[in-house]
């Protein structure tokens, strides 16, 4: 895929992300609390990792596409850039959220032994029923650009 030129590249902070929803399915969160050692809840309260997990799964895009969107692909070799997640209250068990979100970064980098790359942010909500924000994940990617 032709590397973008760091015009097309920031033209692409701003753009929202599709969106769409994500229940914490109570079987998820049995196999999640299984899987890391944490207790068994009864409480109905989601372990926090689902705040990520909802985010990415209902962002509306898959990572393929989120990479075509960047003009890179997986064989390009990109990278999982930072995350940073803030739960500001907790998720349910059974409840369905909204995702939204939107791109918030674009910046191309010179190393002297990686060579040109772009790192690109993205922002999304993991919003409740009622209207508030439960959740909110910052992520980015790296992509190694060949010929830029």
């Amino acid at each position: 895929m032709p590397t973008p030129t760091i015009e097309e590249l920031e033209a692409l902070v701003g753009r929202p992300l599709p969106g769409g929803t994500y229940t914490v399915e109570p079987w998820r969160m049995w196999l999640t609390n299984d899987v890391v050692g944490a207790p068994q809840r009864t409480d109905g309260v989601a372990h926090p990792m689902f705040c990520y997990y909802g985010a990415m799964a209902g962002m509306g895009l898959t990572i393929e596409e989120m990479f075509t969107l960047c003009s890179a692909s997986a064989d390009d070799g990109p990278m999982f850039g930072e995350s940073d997640l803030q739960q500001i209250r907790p998720l349910q068990i059974g409840t369905t959220y909204t995702v939204r979100g939107e791109i918030t970064s674009a910046v191309r980098k010179q190393g002297a032994r990686t060579g040109t790359f772009d790192i690109v942010g993205f922002r999304l909500e993991v919003v409740a029923p009622d209207g508030e924000v439960s959740g909110v994940v910052t992520n980015s990617f790296v992509y190694p650009r060949r010929s830029a």
